[in-house]
């Protein structure tokens, strides 16, 4: 076997230095790297007095705060495996993931220690926290390249929750080509809203990390909480996804007296970003490089990053492969179109307790992302839509994205979705739900003529139905779960009109 560095050592050699690794806004906290070093080393030897040994897995189940971070690199310090658990999933879920993990103990807040499951010992970080620390230094566990780092349990979206496990060597590797490809260095500040359960904010924590830089930690989403923490802590770097950004926007009057000129570079990731908000975002925060960006959990996460010759990104790529990461597209009608498989140092080991799952998506060390991409000439990569969101309308192939991205040029808009409903002629048709932009008037007859002058006849939206806002689900994407279900009933009450 191969022996790897302990993903839990990411930051340590930075301990001696003098320098902030996190920052609490609300709290008003600052964690400098020697202090976040310490109690990681004293939370993985509150481990071992607890007699939690390597392979043994501990639940955390809180907001963001820098607990959590020193708890998730503390139990991998100890050889523990961290299962982060989305506080916003029903007990029953909760309850599902915790006996698939064989969680032993969980970690939490006081607002969600009542969702601990019966028979698993909750410490309380507002309560037990420097009880549970055994203060001193700890020599981390031997690990190989192999061995599990982290356990993370998918949204669940099509079935129960998977645990993704992701290695130690694969974590380092991802965690460290980000930060060079991005050019991250000790002045970064990156601000995280995201939650920690979600790879958005687990990627953002890291790379700042890594780069010796420090994070600015929201607990929770909060648009205006957001745009002064970005005033206040001249933060240099934005992680989040799209529908962050859109509230963002939406609070124009506190952007314009807020200084945003030291944020250099905005992540969107997670979901498809529009023209539209990637535009909004460049002229909002002039001085920042804007990129759309992509990952999977399996994935690498983040296999995609900055071309390597400097070569500018093209609007709506999603950008250039790593170094260490090999691409194929399957599928497709030529060689650059199709479903996107990849290979890297941080693809999962597998699906836990999930051979079959496993055996379907991991073959030869080849993760299908099940995602659909093009690429271009130059290398670059493009996201079209999940394979298993495209639908069929009349025969044809129809990709949700695809047509978001094309109401979504409209002036008018701001954001759009689209989901599918069942069509006695057609099989399935394309809903789509819209926000319009601030002082926006277009309305669905003149939305529909502009889908149709713009695009496919058959791509086009049969209905369109306008939000103040798109539902959320947990992790700060839009619940189209919630969307099905008010398309199904807005096409039952008002049936289309049919046309010879």
């Amino acid at each position: 076997m191969i022996q790897s560095k302990n993903f839990g050592d990411l930051f340590r050699s930075r301990a001696a230095t003098p320098g902030d690794a996190l920052v609490e806004p609300l709290g008003g906290r600052i964690v400098t790297y020697s202090a976040l070093d310490a109690a990681c080393d004293g939370f993985a030897r509150g481990l071992s007095r607890a007699r939690l040994g390597p392979d043994a897995r501990v639940a955390i189940l809180a907001l963001n705060r820098w607990e959590y971070v020193a708890a998730l690199f503390g139990a991998m310090r100890a050889g523990v495996v961290p299962v982060p658990i989305n506080t916003k999933l029903p007990a029953a879920t909760i309850a599902y993931i915790c006996e698939d993990a064989g969680v032993r103990c969980a970690f939490v807040d006081s607002a969600h220690a009542d969702r601990v499951p019966a028979g698993i010992q909750s410490i309380d970080f507002d309560a037990d926290w420097s009880a549970f620390l055994d203060g001193g230094t700890f020599a981390s566990a031997d690990v190989q390249a192999r061995d599990v780092a982290l356990q993370i349990y998918t949204s669940g979206t099509t079935g129960r929750p998977k645990g993704v496990l992701l290695g130690h060597e694969g974590q380092i590797w991802n965690a460290e080509s980000l930060a060079r490809s991005r050019r991250l260095g000790r002045d970064a500040t990156m601000l995280i809203a995201a939650p920690l359960y979600h790879k958005n904010a687990l990627v953002a924590v890291k790379i700042a990390l890594a780069a010796g830089g420090r994070a600015v930690l929201l607990p929770r989403f909060d648009a205006r909480a957001y745009i002064e923490a970005i005033g206040r802590y001249r933060v240099t770097s934005l992680s989040g996804v799209p529908t962050m950004y859109q509230l963002v926007l939406a609070e124009r009057e506190l952007l314009a007296r807020t200084d945003v000129s030291s944020v250099r570079s905005i992540s969107v990731g997670s979901a498809p970003a529009s023209t539209a908000l990637l535009e909004s975002l460049s002229l909002t925060f002039p001085a920042a490089a804007v990129a759309g960006n992509y990952g999977l959990t399996e994935g690498g996460p983040v296999p995609f990053g900055t071309h390597p010759d400097g070569i500018s990104r093209p609007h709506g790529s999603i950008g250039f492969p790593l170094a260490d990461v090999e691409c194929r597209l399957v599928g497709g009608s030529g060689p650059d179109e199709g479903v996107l498989h990849v290979r890297n140092p941080g693809v999962m080991q597998g699906y836990h307790n999930r051979p079959d799952e496993t055996a379907k998506r991991l073959v030869n060390g080849w993760l299908d992302t099940q995602d659909v991409m093009r690429r271009d000439a130059a290398g670059f990569y493009y996201f079209i839509g999940r394979a298993d969101d495209m639908f069929k309308c009349g025969g044809e192939s129809i990709f949700p994205a695809e047509v978001e991205a094309l109401v979504e040029r409209h002036g008018d808009v701001l954001q759009a979705a689209v989901v599918p409903v069942a069509d006695a002629l057609k099989g399935q048709v394309p809903v789509a739900f819209v926000v319009r932009q601030p002082g926006g008037a277009v309305d669905e007859a003149s939305l529909k003529q502009f889908a149709l002058a713009h695009g496919p006849a058959y791509q086009h939206p049969r209905r369109i139905i306008f939000l103040d806002a798109m539902p959320l689900a947990g992790t700060n994407k839009i619940d189209r779960a919630a969307l099905r279900a008010l398309a199904d009933a807005a096409m039952q009450a008002r049936p289309l009109e049919r046309r010879a």
